[in-house]
């Protein structure tokens, strides 16, 4: 890399964060694949200024190839690209975007997992809440919520005391991209977190009694997504169930749209930006129906006739 590029690198991640606005983890992703991108331009003695769309399809096929890129991967990476060069056309350092021209690959469509009702039921019944150290009690609440509001883990850990209002029943989430939303709380969550908030947390906190995030840790210090992870995989163990954290958000999705709400409502729950992620929800709900469709109708099977 020479001085020029890692100036011009260092511009482009300033470029992301206060004109597109996009999320730190994005940030790095894109900065990442425009570092390889310019290292490759080197290699090809071509300059960003003057380069044609060949040589980033050459350059795309280089990745595929040396990495292994999967079709998803490579629709991030195009996208990454043309983030780079639409910075390098609002920077005034080329007029076109040559990244137009190429064609995104199509990706295949990955169905979001989700459980039954029940199986988050049997899930939740198995942490143990008469657990002396009240983590049982706080585990409890954390899942319940997780659920009842279709919250990333990222979102949990993240939680304040003021985000929940209590008087309400709603919760202040920020979700991707600092996007805000108010989320209702239901009426298990709500009872499971009343009991953590005035009987364990106090105990958790400790010393740390300025500390404002929600969930806490032994310690009294904020819950990672790690030890979420931990603790989620351990109670499916227990419960004979295959699901991650994210399964719930999942289900939480999937379980209102079955129950009759309507796309945009969801979407709104979820914090989705675009109405088509939403939508991946109800082609899971088609999957399901057919394959109850094929087991149980006479006209299911294909020698049925």
């Amino acid at each position: 890399m020479t001085g020029v590029d890692t100036s011009l690198l260092e511009d482009y991640k300033d470029y992301l964060y206060i004109e597109r606005r996009v999320s730190p983890a994005t940030v790095a992703v894109y900065a990442a694949e425009a570092k390889r991108y310019l290292l490759y331009l080197r290699e090809k003695d071509a300059e960003v200024e003057s380069v044609q769309s060949t040589t980033i399809m050459e350059f795309l096929v280089h990745r595929s190839i040396q990495d292994h890129v999967a079709q998803r991967t490579q629709a991030r990476n195009i996208s990454a690209l043309r983030s780079f060069h639409l910075f390098l056309v609002d920077s005034e350092i080329r007029p076109d975007n040559p990244v137009d021209l190429l064609e995104m690959p199509k990706t295949p469509l990955v169905l979001p997992g989700s459980v039954s009702s029940n199986a988050v039921d049997d899930l939740l019944a198995v942490i143990d809440i008469s657990d002396p150290s009240g983590l049982g009690i706080r585990d409890r609440a954390m899942f319940e919520l997780t659920y009842s509001c279709g919250l990333r883990v990222s979102e949990v850990c993240s939680l304040q005391m003021a985000d929940y209002q209590e008087a309400e029943r709603v919760l202040h989430v920020i979700g991707k991209g600092n996007k805000e939303r108010w989320v209702p709380v239901g009426d298990y969550a709500a009872e499971a977190l009343q009991v953590y908030i005035v009987n364990v947390r106090p105990h958790l906190m400790g010393a740390h009694i300025h500390e404002k995030t929600l969930f806490l840790g032994r310690r009294g210090k904020p819950l990672t997504r790690a030890l979420v992870w931990k603790r989620f995989k351990e109670y499916c163990g227990m419960a004979g169930i295959e699901a991650k954290v994210h399964t719930l958000r999942h289900s939480f999705a999937s379980h209102l749209l079955r129950g009759g709400a309507d796309l945009r409502t969801v979407q709104e729950l979820l914090g989705h930006s675009d109405i088509r992620t939403t939508q991946i929800y109800t082609h899971a709900d088609t999957e399901d129906l057919l394959q109850v469709y094929r087991q149980f109708h006479p006209d299911g099977e294909p020698d049925s006739v």
